[in-house]
């Protein structure tokens, strides 16, 4: 074979081989996956948070992308279920090939990913799973949200130094991980901080029915009520709090984020922690929720304003890595440290972010319409 000959075959060869570099970005694209409950008991989470990470992909994209590239966001819903969970995240990662998931949005749903996304090396940023463990199977997991041992000692600390709660009564699912995770986390520092938990009470996911549980915690005459669930079901629980004359606050957790918008009086004078309040007084907040409401005609919740942060914490720490390398982009995820919509991120070793809590109390405005009202910041 001729030298000539030679040269030609290197050359086609170095074409070819260029055109399969960083395959999950190729085209001129970079592939995304986003796993969120667009239907099911929490889609006004899902379909929120799915919104808000097209809004940021938008934005990005608008400005040239990552270094060059565009982002192609390819959504799943899981609908909670933690079975179409791992059913999404093969699609995304066999069929569509992406290269980083967006997702899974309950704790219980992540778990069923968190393992394989570190065998297959694909970067995973839960925007709002806040179990303690999610972050455990490995450095290509993270998260945008504070994790539920610094949120029940948050309520915990509410609870005692703010409503001066001496007593306190719990009510949970004892199928959810996070409804227990809240429930361990806010007994351990409210007894820490000098208070008694005189009663506990369970239910599983999909009760309807909560007055047996109520009536056993009603005779304990508590001062305050931890309920720590998703909107759909304290909704629930809080109209058979108001018929059994139950007069404790009832306190909860970011899952209670869209009360306002499912319950009725019976919330009022309800407290609860979030990753942000769309009523703070911050810049990054405001521009935010304007952005939000023109492109949606809805203010955004705690989840969607996680989602949108998840989104850039990725994009740019793909930008920074200038790669598609996953073990590249995770390095330089581990260097975050700005400013976002929910508060200064850095991440700790276990790749949880070093955040602040804020806590809002469920109002009704002169309108009659309930409002969930800034109530402070809490630090870690």
């Amino acid at each position: 074979m001729t030298k000539s000959k030679v040269l030609a075959l290197l050359v086609v060869a170095v074409m070819v081989a260029s055109m399969f570099t960083g395959c999950a970005g190729g085209g001129g694209e970079i592939k995304i996956g986003a796993i969120q409950p667009i239907s099911g008991q929490v889609s006004a989470y899902g379909t929120q948070t799915r919104d808000a990470i097209q809004m940021a992909v938008d934005e990005i994209n608008a400005k040239g992308g990552i270094n060059g590239k565009k982002i192609k966001l390819i959504v799943e819903d899981d609908e909670a279920n933690p079975e179409k969970t791992v059913n999404a995240f093969k699609k995304l990662v066999t069929q569509d090939k992406v290269i980083g998931i967006i997702g899974a949005l309950t704790s219980k749903c992540s778990l069923s990913i968190t393992k394989e996304a570190q065998q297959r090396k694909v970067i995973m940023i839960s925007p709002s799973s806040t179990n303690d463990t999610v972050t455990d199977a490995g450095d290509y997991i993270f998260r945008a949200c504070y994790n539920d041992s610094f949120q029940g000692q948050v309520v915990a600390k509410f609870a005692q130094e703010t409503l001066k709660a001496k007593n306190a009564a719990i009510l949970f699912d004892n199928t959810n991980d996070y409804s227990k995770g809240l429930r361990d986390n806010f007994k351990k520092k409210f007894e820490e901080l000098g208070g008694k938990v005189v009663i506990e009470e369970s239910y599983a996911t999909g009760d309807k029915d909560f007055n047996a549980q109520l009536t056993k915690i009603k005779g304990t005459n508590p001062d305050v009520l931890f309920i720590p669930d998703y909107y759909s079901t304290v909704s629930l629980i809080a109209k058979q709090v108001k018929s059994q004359n139950i007069k404790a606050p009832m306190l909860g957790a970011d899952g209670w984020d869209e009360i306002t918008n499912n319950a009725g009086e019976e919330v009022v004078g309800s407290f609860y922690s979030n990753h942000y309040s769309p009523d703070a007084d911050d810049a990054d907040v405001k521009n935010f929720v304007k952005k939000y409401e023109e492109k949606y005609k809805i203010t955004p919740n705690a989840l969607a304003a996680l989602g949108y942060d998840a989104t850039y914490i990725l994009a740019e720490a793909i930008e920074r890595a200038g790669s598609t390398d996953t073990s590249k982009i995770k390095d330089e995820m581990m260097k975050t440290n700005k400013k976002f919509v929910t508060g200064q991120i850095k991440f700790n070793e276990k790749r949880n972010p070093v955040k602040s809590a804020v806590m809002v109390e469920v109002k009704k405005g002169s309108d009659g319409k309930l409002t969930a009202g800034f109530a402070g910041i809490v630090n870690p």
